[in-house]
């Protein structure tokens, strides 16, 4: 096999024990919430099936309960049962023949499972719980120790038993096993606790256990935290030594290194770092860890995850060294062809993943099946193919009115259907809201999707008008409308008649703010929260009014932990629980919420208070005037977020 001419590190084959992989590549194991009944269901299927047929070398099966005690929920999908055996075969025979691998991730989740589903109380080392408002859980006992390393060695038996290639055991980020190895969440004082080797007996008995059911030919690793980024918890330093000690006790044929514990302070919002990190922030707990490694006379397959976006980052990391296999979640998620458009130089056509952590990270939190704000067909791709997308067999005139994110969706999409499409937008440019991303620099990935979906329009052929105005009569000779015409920005009125400043006019013009700026969040989403960051980088004074009791609500506790922590540096004062009354003389009055009492009152140059936007309703409708359909997507019918309309823009194309 001739090397690849721009990525001959990716693009080489590679043994994990006993499996051979066509390439470096590989989709970690991420939760996806598509269980049924804690089954894998035909969602999984059509998901990994997509992901191995895009060129992926390795898929890693989202972590594989081993006890009724990690449950959680009734997506949690379960190993024990031998009902799973046939699910799971389906899946590993979709992925093999596509060409690719699948391991599976074994897991008991310990302190964070919600014991309401399965009635049964969390299982740790000891009582501490993993955030403030979680309960304290069941500190194990010895026989249920026990219990649980045989457990994962028995579901790591069914998994082979259904056709997998290989077993992935965790003992990272804050999951039972490293709540047992951390001195952060094990206090325990019997034969478990103390000291590090008693830290680590339950963890090593797992690993013996698992690898002495699978014999010395079947492929077995493990994924660690190479730092817990926790207080207390096991610090870099600690786990060079203890991934040696583990791969020197006991067979391992690979090490996946990621970070972070599942605690409910900053370290939780590192495992799935979104675009306010950057890819160099993680690369050298990988270094080290691998480096920790050398020397062995059969040194395990390293593997590095986070914040991978392109193959071009892949073959970087790959070149320098030490790293056999790069790990790429969401980046699979935005686009599951990633690897096969690298590989025959179509990366320009790629989805991208931009670390906004909307549809995946968020729909997460919420216990929900996630998505990708970039690409709304991940987890529909037996419903929404992308790869073999059918084209229409009756192909209309569409007409799309608003450039927004939602707008050049649907018209993109439409017509990669088949359809002809043509575009206007009433500015003279295409972007809409997210054009004031450009302002930002740590919200500035918005603008790789805005470039990728003018790409995606010019491929696709769609005629577009700048600086076009569209009304009812603009229609007429078209067979069907997508309106995204957008919303109206709003401000809060004040209670001495004046209106306070909306979001697009502090962006436009930051000097005229002043150098003591409020800003009232009641949207709850990153607009505000994100623009009290940017204007402290200015170096403004800023203080941020979070009626709710925290600003930013919506966001996931994957990002919200860093932003308050990222706040907390750049000395924004956030009052909660308060709503602004009054800003006149250049004096702020607020209200308590708590008393329904005047609250704080202070100076100030300029407040921003923006409310939801208000949606520019379409006056079209079918009738005897205008006999075609039209489909409203995006903040023209409600204001939300680029998530929703770009969904909605995608849904509206196929419903043509």
């Amino acid at each position: 096999m001739h090397p690849h001419p721009t990525y001959p590190h990716v693009f080489s084959p590679l043994n994990i024990g006993g499996t051979q992989v066509r390439n470096r590549i590989f989709v970690p194991a991420h939760t996806t919430n598509y269980g049924e009944n804690n089954l894998p269901s035909d969602r999984h299927l059509a998901y990994h099936r997509a992901r191995a047929a895009g060129g992926a070398g390795l898929n890693i099966f989202e972590g594989i309960r081993v006890h009724r005690s990690s449950l959680g929920r009734q997506q949690g999908l379960n190993g024990f049962d031998p009902a799973c055996i046939a699910p799971f075969s389906r899946i590993a025979n979709a992925v093999r023949e596509e060409g690719g691998r699948l391991f599976g991730q074994i897991i008991h989740l310990g302190r964070h499972i919600d014991g309401n589903f399965a009635r049964t109380p969390a299982w740790s080392a000891s009582d501490i719980p993993w955030a403030a408002t979680a309960p304290p859980p069941h500190p194990m006992t010895e026989e249920e120790i026990a219990l649980v390393a045989q457990a994962h060695a028995d579901v790591a038996a069914n998994l082979i038993e259904a056709g997998l290639d290989g077993i992935e055991l965790t003992m990272s980020h804050g999951h039972l096993l490293q709540q047992f190895m951390s001195p952060a969440s094990n206090l325990r004082e019997d034969d478990y606790g103390g000291s590090l080797e008693n830290r680590l007996r339950f963890p090593l008995d797992t690993l013996r256990a698992v690898r002495s059911r699978l014999g010395p030919d079947r492929t077995l690793g493990i994924r660690i935290s190479a730092d817990e980024y926790l207080p207390g918890g096991l610090s870099l330093d600690d786990m060079t030594g203890i991934v040696r000690q583990l791969a020197q006790a006991v067979q391992v044929d690979f090490v996946n290194v990621s970070h972070s514990a599942y605690h409910g302070s900053y370290t939780v919002s590192t495992q799935m770092a979104d675009m306010s990190f950057k890819i160099d922030q993680f690369q050298p707990l990988t270094h080290a860890i691998s480096a920790a490694l050398d020397g062995m006379a059969c040194k395990p397959v390293v593997m590095t995850v986070c914040r991978y976006q392109t193959v071009s980052q892949a073959e970087e990391m790959l070149a320098q060294g030490g790293t056999d296999m790069i790990g790429m979640a969401r980046a699979h998620i935005a686009d599951p062809a990633i690897v096969s458009k690298a590989q025959t130089r179509r990366e320009a056509e790629t989805t991208p993943c931009i670390g906004c952590n909307q549809g995946c990270a968020g729909m997460l939190a919420l216990n929900l099946a996630i998505t990708c704000l970039t690409n709304p067909t991940a987890g529909r791709e037996a419903d929404w193919p992308i790869a073999k997308r059918a084209r229409t067999t009756v192909a209309k005139r569409v007409l799309v009115t608003g450039g927004g994110p939602g707008g050049m969706e649907a018209a993109a999409t439409a017509a990669e259907l088949g359809h002809e499409v043509t575009l206007v937008e009433r500015t003279n440019a295409l972007g809409g809201a997210l054009l004031w991303a450009t302002r930002m620099p740590l919200r500035n990935e918005f603008l790789t999707l805005l470039a990728a979906q003018k790409a995606r329009l010019e491929r696709a052929g769609v005629t577009i008008h700048l600086e076009t105005q569209a009304d009812a009569n603009t229609s007429h000779g078209y067979g069907a409308v997508i309106q995204a015409t957008g919303a109206v920005p709003r401000s809060q009125e004040l209670a001495s008649g004046g209106q306070t400043l909306t979001l697009e006019a502090a962006l436009r013009d930051p000097e005229m703010l002043g150098q003591h700026v409020t800003l009232v969040d009641s949207l709850g989403t990153w607009s505000v929260v994100s623009v009290a960051e940017w204007l402290a980088d200015l170096g403004k004074h800023v203080t941020l009014i979070a009626p709710s009791g925290s600003p930013g609500w919506t966001i996931s506790m994957y990002s919200s932990f860093a932003l308050k922590q990222r706040l907390k540096d750049k000395k924004v004062k956030v009052i909660p629980g308060q709503a602004l009354q009054d800003f006149s003389g250049g004096m702020v009055q607020l209200t308590d919420l708590s008393l329904g009492e005047p609250g704080a009152r202070f100076a100030a140059d300029s407040v921003i208070a923006p409310l939801p936007a208000r949606p520019l309703t379409s006056t079209w409708r079918r009738g005897a005037n205008h006999p075609v359909p039209v489909f409203a997507i995006g903040d023209c019918q409600s204001a939300r977020t680029a998530l929703e309309a770009i969904y909605e823009g995608h849904e509206a194309a196929r419903n043509l």
